[in-house]
């Protein structure tokens, strides 16, 4: 019994280890796979993925800091340098070392610690490209195996040329090309002797050895590098001397002083890299929707506006979307991208104030509603359950009837509020949710902006008016080209229809009353011209400004706070913080993007009204068309402001003897 036991137990054991052989030879192999596929990527050289503008220009560079060049394009005395100080078997290993190993083993076990390393040329790329700097003997096995697999798939001068391209130097700088331009201001190619024995000197300890903090050091370090050059023939003993006997005079260092467009290039790079990982392809191109020109005309619009206010700590954001194809065409994020990387154009969330009401009163055409319906009774307007709850306005009067046309140029609070609760809450949600706007809270005090949203997604919004009712989804990345030409990504067009199309040119009229006679009248003041609409922005306390407008060819939003909210100054409304901002940038675009009248969709009936009473006009009536569709109640009564002909006088009082009758009637039979 005992012996059956002590075999079952052993058959136990004995498959426990063939289970986990076979476990750890399919770990083993799915991760060699793994790293084989990310090695054979290698095989494409170096280069760097290159960003294009809409104008199909080169614009930037995946990585600023790193510039890739070949290995022609390097002096060979760098490239001496560095395998005769870093790995002076390098043309002869499979990827480790053996003598190199022996060696660091039998000087750690005589000085029983760590003193000395192993790790070729191979290693060191392997672990630049694939792994973490940590000290351990996992990591060390992986490096050695991913250098076993570079070394089968890559000759020894794609390996030299890789890493002289990848490693760090120091100071931020990667690559033997940049790291030439930082401390020479010449490229890779033209550098000396001396110059290439002191780059390939801070390989050993880039940090403690800068040039610019510990010159000394490098140039001590730079003599061994000579000396094992001598060691290995690569240079002569008269040529050794020679370079010994200069200081190369290193060059300032240079911060990268090109912040421009700064916030548009970062909010790229981070849409490649979701796409793609931290891969950087060499030679792939990159297809945008940014105009460059744009975008310089954004930052000087945000910059002369900022600087016209004079605010200390005052934060801006633009973002310029193509309302027929959601093309991101400009994106600035703050102030100044030198100071402040952060992207208040994507990333801040802050209340829209009045910005929002065009979604209610959109959300209000869809439901019945037409421009010159009438809301009344706005001087009793509260919240159910609430009736302490009033929206007031900022200059504290409150007419008792105003239509949604009125209603919204002079951006009335009570009315947003009363429309709001007419429609329902849960169809204002509905509409802003498939415009984009997400997670808004479902509170009374919605229709007045209280719901944080980003300038990005605002903006988005907004391209259902000019869109004839259709929300462009922002794209920025258009297409990606790989090293062969071969097209890899392609970002289609996605136009989302929310509203009506007669729903959104009723919107286009109604917001091109802001502008003639609104809250956002002082665009024509400031030089903007030509068919324009937008919508004021300003919540409580003067925290947030915004202006959001369109032409038939763009759609901009701009916002300006402090990161910390708090007061931006006494009536900082969005007329004077945003709209100023906004028309300057709009200026500046017209001649990019020319605007034209806004198209008048079918089924919509034009009609001539009265643009003081909303009523029929009488003879001495300013008019203006009006615009009704399918279902829309039209105006039958007379103006009462204008005096008009006899005739009309007479018609006037007859209706009017009509309709007090008529209510009358109406009173006693209720």
């Amino acid at each position: 019994m005992k012996l059956r036991r002590q075999r079952r137990l052993w058959k136990g054991i004995a498959a426990a280890v063939v289970a986990g052989a076979l476990i750890g030879t399919g770990v083993s192999i799915w991760w060699l796979t793994r790293y084989a596929l990310a090695v054979h990527r290698l095989t494409r050289g170096v280069g760097d993925t290159v960003f294009y503008g809409a104008d199909g220009r080169p614009w930037f560079r995946l990585d600023e800091q790193r510039h890739d060049v070949g290995l022609a394009d390097i002096a060979p005395d760098l490239q001496h340098a560095v395998v005769a100080i870093e790995d002076r078997r390098f043309y002869l290993h499979p990827g480790i070392d053996p003598i190199g190993v022996a060696r660091a083993v039998y000087h750690d076990v005589r000085e029983g610690a760590a003193v000395e390393g192993a790790s070729t040329l191979t290693q060191q790329l392997a672990r630049t490209l694939f792994l973490s700097n940590s000290r351990s003997y996992g990591r060390k096995i992986k490096e050695a195996a991913i250098a076993v697999l570079i070394e089968a798939q890559l000759t020894k001068n794609q390996i030299l040329e890789l890493y002289l391209n990848r490693v760090y130097l120091s100071a931020g700088v990667y690559g033997v090309e940049a790291m030439s331009e930082h401390m020479f201001r010449k490229p890779a190619r033209s550098l000396t002797l001396a110059e290439s024995a002191l780059i390939a000197g801070l390989l050993r300890a880039p940090s403690a050895l800068s040039p610019w903090s510990n010159y000394e050091g490098a140039l001590a370090r730079s003599s061994v590098v000579l000396g094992a050059m001598r060691e290995q023939k690569f240079i002569t003993p008269a040529q050794e001397a020679a370079a010994r006997d200069v200081r190369p005079q290193v060059q300032a260092f240079r911060q990268p002083s090109d912040s421009r467009a700064g916030w548009a290039k970062e909010f790229l790079r981070q849409q490649f890299q979701t796409q793609f990982g931290g891969d950087h392809p060499p030679d792939w191109q990159v297809h945008t929707a940014f105009r460059p020109d744009l975008q310089e005309a954004a930052e000087r619009a945000v910059s002369n506006g900022l600087q016209r206010l004079n605010r200390q700590g005052l934060e801006a954001a633009l973002v310029a979307i193509d309302p027929s194809t959601g093309d991101i065409l400009a994106m600035v994020g703050g102030a100044s991208y030198a100071k402040s990387t952060f992207n208040r154009a994507t990333r801040s969330r802050r209340q829209p104030g009045s910005a929002f009401k065009p979604l209610v009163y959109a959300t209000a055409l869809e439901h019945g509603y037409s421009p010159v319906s009438m809301l009344s009774n706005l001087d009793r307007v509260s919240a159910p359950g609430d009736p302490e709850w009033i929206p007031r306005n900022a200059e504290g009067q409150q007419p008792g009837a105003l239509t949604l046309r009125a209603a919204l140029a002079e951006s009335n609070n009570a009315a947003a509020a009363d429309l709001q609760q007419h429609v329902g809450t849960g169809a204002v949600l509905r509409l802003a949710g498939d415009a984009g706007l997400r997670g808004l809270p479902d509170v009374p005090s919605l229709a007045l902006g209280t719901g944080l949203v980003s300038p990005l997604d605002l903006t988005a919004a907004y391209t259902m008016f000019p869109g004839g009712g259709q929300v462009a989804h922002p794209r920025g990345i258009l297409s990606v080209l790989d090293a062969n030409g071969d097209e890899i990504f392609n970002q289609p067009v996605e136009r989302q229809a929310v509203i009506s199309e007669q729903s959104a040119f009723q919107m286009v009229t109604m917001l091109r009353e802001v502008i003639e006679r609104g809250t956002g009248a002082s665009a024509r003041a400031l030089g903007v011209r030509g068919p324009i609409g937008g919508k004021t922005g300003t919540t409580d306390g003067y925290r947030d400004a915004w202006f959001v407008g369109f032409s038939s060819s763009v759609v901009v939003g701009v916002w300006a706070g402090l990161d910390q909210p708090a007061q931006i100054g006494r009536e900082a409304y969005g007329a004077r913080i945003a709209l100023p901002i906004w028309a300057d940038f709009m200026k500046r675009a017209a001649v990019a993007r020319p605007s034209a009248e806004f198209a008048i969709p079918d089924g919509l009936d034009a009609v001539e009204l009265c643009n003081v009473s909303y009523l029929r006009p009488v003879d001495d009536c300013p008019v203006y068309t009006e615009y009704f569709k399918k279902g829309d109640a039209v105006p039958t009564e007379l103006c009462p402001i204008h005096r008009g002909t006899l005739k009309q006088r007479a018609a006037r009082a007859v209706e009017g003897l009509l309709r007090s009758l008529g209510r009358k009637i109406g009173g006693i039979f209720h």
